[in-house]
């Protein structure tokens, strides 16, 4: 059993891997155009309202109210302190609760009463209150409602609710143990809530609740306007095998009365079904639901259901989005099988289909004009055999089955918290649903859907510190269309696009952003719903074809020059933005070959060993992406002039600077040193003479040898804020690494190694350094083992800024031209010593095949 789980799992992980797509761009919080809002000593801002008439964002925190502006949310126009008591603070201390976190008053409704007020309400220290806001004034009209069954009592449980026609209808706890959940319409005519039973609810956790309005655009009293709630909950039909969750959708109707002798005051239109949201190729389901957002538009055929999906047990970190038609839900509903439980062996309960018949009117079916017709006016005048099945029977058997029959989107390495989704014409004609979706580290993923599959744009990093993403809302305005995520600390206003961050046509069409397009006139990545565009004026493919790019070339591409000395090493940066994209290197016209033992391609660097004159000239890194039929896309990122150092001539005397050495590093690369290799063979390892007195030695030189040039051969002096390099090499056994220490301290950044296998268990292992000087400091490399470890070590000197008058800083051109020859001798030497040592290990190489 435990090994069937275990390839399971592996299968998962292999098909998850396999079509879980990557943001092709992730933007730092740094990089794009954010708006922030945040009050001192104030937390949670779990709860928004978006007036789009009045441009104004109401923000729900804890013991707080905010009217901010919609198009700048840092500017506030109002702002309400709603605290719990000191006496009621105690009092839910007493209780058990916690003062610091827990008995306080969080803000929990937030809904439209009219135009002029809100309906609010809050946990208040554990005993739940509600009142009226005043948006004129901003002050509370001081009603101090009782807020049970609207707001929960901890702000630890689940809630929603929305705001039909002046009425409330929430989904949270009852009671101050939270052991009692409801769904709950407050009504000055007509209250109903749910029967407390653990058919009907049983553990819920509510995410979603929202209207759909079915008598608009038919014929009076056609149908009724259907509310639906979305939660998990603990299963009952699988309860033999655990504690089981299970994704729900549950529906009401808005004109239940409830029932005349039977369901007095309660739903008689309480229906529920699960939601399917699996893998079927993997029989994978993802069984608790965090979020639910209506897709409801006037070009729609139907409302569309977006919901984001975790696993129960989310060990393996996989998040789903899955969709659904509302038909979908209501033909469940209207003509589903229902369940019903059965006793089995006198003790044990089993849920199964029920086959017997259906009393009529349908049990749960809102009053409708068919009914009226029969003389069922009603809720209050069916039949009580009706009204005692829809009692009984609250759970459908039939699901309701996602668009596809599987998720539009899977994510590895991601817990999926929000979801809200927009429309987008794209200048094709089309229309395209667009995917905004929080996470629980504070990052919006946008995604689309297309023919040509899932394709995550970009990621956004929202808040300075990973933190969960706990509402989210959309603006529909056409020309000032925002996301806004409320979190702990705060809440983000980010635009929909950031199609101005896309500096080239190829960069802007394989974003495939149907919010974007390339501006032919103005050479730059525009935002369609800012201005009128035509396809003629504008270049946009939802599918990623950048062949209409061709041509379309802008000079604006970054440009960094460097100066190196012959024989140096220089770094050339280059990091494209894009996570789908890997990188190529040209010189002038010409691909570059990073064979070529001088250069060492780096994640997002080249470097240069030993510059000779013919590498001179212009570097580009371009950034290519794969297109459909595996077409490749490129375009420049960034370019690099590597010109030689001029050597500097100059005349020395007592006022004289000192003649510099060239900051870029001096060494030729493979470094070279003043010791020569006394014995090389197959079956013997290299010795060394002339080991410097600067080398410390802990393990015997078979095990691990430090090679030359030693750091103390790299003794040097750099100018004030000048870059340079140190290298270190020394063979060991495979666990041989090195580490650099800076005036006694571990270095971390900016250290490279590489590592060689060798013949007879052993490596090669060589590793650089690159800092700037600024004082006078001494180095260590450290190679080590579980054999053992020898350290090089050496000063390198600052000459001071310009202006220093340092004697220091001194050095005559009669010692730097001996120190210079010296060199020039080591490197002749030590280049014969590195080919002969490579042609060995060649030939032993070849003996042993």
């Amino acid at each position: 059993m435990a090994l069937s789980i275990l390839y399971l799992v592996f299968d998962l992980l292999l098909g998850v891997t396999a079509f879980s797509p990557e943001p092709r761009v992730t933007w730092e919080l740094s990089e794009v155009n954010l708006t922030h809002f945040h009050e001192p000593e104030v937390f949670n801002y779990s709860v928004l309202l978006l007036s789009e008439d009045e441009n104004v964002l109401y923000v729900g925190a804890r013991e707080a109210i905010f009217a901010v502006n919609s198009l700048d949310i840092s500017e506030k126009q109002h702002e309400l302190y709603w605290k719990a008591s000191e006496d009621q603070k105690n009092e839910c201390a007493k209780k058990g609760k916690s003062k610091q976190t827990e008995c306080f008053n969080y803000v929990r409704v937030l809904q439209p009463l009219n135009k002029d007020v809100l309906y609010v309400c809050g946990t208040n220290a554990f005993q739940p209150t509600c009142d009226h806001l005043n948006l004129l004034p901003f002050k509370l009209a001081g009603r101090n409602e009782d807020g049970k069954g609207r707001s929960p009592f901890d702000p630890m449980q689940s809630y929603t609710s929305v705001m039909i026609d002046g009425e409330l209808y929430s989904g949270t706890s009852f009671t101050f143990l939270g052991n009692e959940p409801i769904i709950f319409r407050q009504s000055q005519q007509n209250q109903l809530r749910t029967e407390y039973s653990v058919l009907w609810l049983n553990d819920p956790n509510f995410v979603s609740a929202d209207v759909i309005r079915h008598s608009q655009n038919m014929p009076k009293g056609y149908d009724d306007d259907k509310v639906y709630f979305f939660f998990t909950e603990v299963s009952v039909e699988f309860d033999f095998v655990g504690k089981v969750m299970i994704p729900r959708v549950a529906r009401v109707c808005k004109g239940d009365q409830g029932g005349l002798r039977i369901l007095q005051k309660k739903w008689t239109t309480f229906l529920k079904a699960t939601l399917l949201c699996r893998m079927p190729e993997w029989n994978y389901i993802f069984n608790v639901v965090n979020d639910v957002f209506i897709l409801k538009s006037p070009n729609l055929k139907e409302p569309l259901i977006y919901g984001v999906f975790t696993a129960q047990l989310n060990n393996i970190g996989v998040s789903a989005v899955c969709a659904y038609n509302m038909s979908s839900v209501e033909e469940v509903f209207a003509k589903g099988k229902y369940m019903q439980s059965a006793t089995v062996e006198q003790s044990d309960t089993k849920w199964v289909r029920y086959n017997g018949e259906i009393p009529k009117p349908r049990p749960g079916a809102c009053i409708n004009s068919f009914d009226r017709a029969m003389n069922f006016n009603s809720s209050l005048s069916l039949p009580d055999k009706t009204l005692q099945f829809v009692k009984d029977h609250p759970l459908m058997y039939d699901s309701v089955t996602p668009l596809g029959n599987k998720p539009q989107l899977v994510k590895r390495d991601v817990n999926y918290t929000q979801i809200v989704v927009d429309r987008v014409k794209a200048l094709d004609g089309n229309t395209y649903n667009v995917m905004f979706i929080g996470t629980d580290e504070g990052t919006l993923h946008k995604a689309i859907s297309s023919e040509h599959g899932m394709h995550i744009i970009e990621e956004i990093k929202l808040f300075p510190v990973s933190e969960p993403i706990q509402t989210l809302l959309l603006s529909s305005k056409e020309e000032q269309r925002y996301v806004y995520a409320g979190s702990n600390s705060g809440v983000m206003q980010s635009p929909v696009a950031f199609c101005e961050k896309y500096s080239t046509c190829v960069d802007c069409v394989l974003a495939r952003d149907p919010y974007c397009a390339w501006s032919v006139y103005r050479l730059t990545c525009v935002n369609i719903l800012q201005e009128e565009f035509s396809i003629w004026d504008t270049i946009q493919h939802i599918n990623g074809d950048a062949t209409s790019c061709f041509g379309q070339f802008i000079d604006n591409v970054m440009v960094a020059h460097h100066k190196v000395n012959l024989g140096g090493t220089v770094e050339l940066k280059c990091s494209p933005k894009a996570n789908l994209a890997s990188i190529s290197w040209k010189l002038e016209n010409q691909h570059l070959n990073l064979e070529n033992p001088n250069y060492h391609p780096l994640k997002d660097s080249l470097l240069i060993f030993n510059v000779k004159k013919e590498d001179t000239g212009a570097y580009y890194c371009l950034s290519e992406e794969k297109w459909l039929h595996n077409i490749i896309f490129s375009h420049v990122i960034v370019k690099h002039v590597v010109e030689l150092q001029r050597p500097l001539h100059t005349t020395t005397s007592p006022n004289s600077p000192a003649t510099q050495r060239e900051a870029s590093s001096p060494l030729p690369f493979p470094p070279t040193g003043s010791s020569s290799i006394s014995s090389v063979g197959c079956d013997s390892h290299p010795s060394f003479i002339n080991i410097q007195p600067e080398i410390l030695n802990n393990a015997e030189s078979t095990l691990v040898t430090m090679l030359p040039p030693f750091l103390g051969d790299q003794a040097l002096m750099v100018s004030f804020q000048g870059t340079f390099h140190l290298f270190c090499q020394a063979t060991g056994p495979k666990d041989a690494h090195f580490v650099w220490e800076k005036n006694g301290k571990r270095i971390a950044n900016h250290v490279t190694e590489q590592s060689h296998i060798l013949t007879g268990d052993k490596v090669h292992v060589l590793s650089w350094v690159k800092d700037i000087a600024t004082t006078n400091s001494e180095y260590h490399c450290s190679i080590t083992s579980k054999s053992g470890n020898q350290t090089s070590k050496v000063i390198i000197r600052v000459e001071g800024p310009p202006s220093s008058t340092s004697p220091e800083s001194d050095v005559s051109r009669t010692d730097w031209s001996k120190d210079f020859a010296n060199w020039k001798s080591a490197v002749s030497e030590h280049d014969t010593m590195m080919q002969g040592w490579k042609r060995i290990w060649e030939n032993c190489e070849k003996s042993v095949h």
